[in-house]
């Protein structure tokens, strides 16, 4: 199962909900009809989504039994998912988060700098945040940087710009 969402709070008296959405294809994803999985009481169940629409940024979600604002506020933080193969295929050179996900990165040297902890977007170019011994580093998820991304191989190859790497290195004390 992929995350596709996760419920951010109740809206409204009538059991809707905010929902981020952690994917690309978010209109059909809570759309009237879409059918995701949550799992609640330690099992996994469909629910169907009975309206939805962008609302600010996020998604203004009603769920099918969700008909009361205390029905919503049960849902709080509830990760909403689609199965695997309810998947888009992607064109050459896109990715989805989950396959980037601890992707090891090197540089095309061989250093090592850390491992994908997560994808930011909202600049225009995705940026991977990679943590390593230098701290978190933030590396643009573009062609000229990085030259080989392997995510059945969880390995992306960079070629980063002087300074990328150094700018979020963690800063040591000098002796005094």
């Amino acid at each position: 199962m992929i995350t596709v969402g996760r419920i951010v709070r109740p809206h409204g008296i009538k059991g809707a909900v905010i929902v981020e959405s952690a994917s690309d294809f978010a209109e059909e994803r809570f759309t009237k009809g879409a059918e995701l999985f949550w799992q609640r009481d330690g099992r996994t169940s469909p629910v169907q989504v009975v309206s939805g629409g962008e609302h600010q940024g996020r998604w203004l979600v009603s769920l099918a039994g969700v008909e009361s604002m205390n029905d919503a506020e049960l849902l709080r933080g509830l990760v909403l998912r689609v199965p695997a193969e309810a998947l888009h295929e992607l064109k050459a050179g896109e990715f989805y988060v989950h396959d980037l996900q601890d992707c090891e990165v090197v540089t095309e040297a061989g250093e090592t700098v850390g491992r994908v902890t997560g994808v930011n977007f909202g600049s225009g170019t995705p940026v991977l945040a990679v943590a390593g011994e230098r701290g978190e580093i933030l590396i643009p998820l573009a062609e000229e940087i990085c030259r080989v991304v392997d995510p059945a191989g969880k390995r992306i190859v960079i070629d980063p710009p002087a300074g990328l790497i150094e700018l979020n290195a963690r800063r040591t004390k000098s002796p005094d």
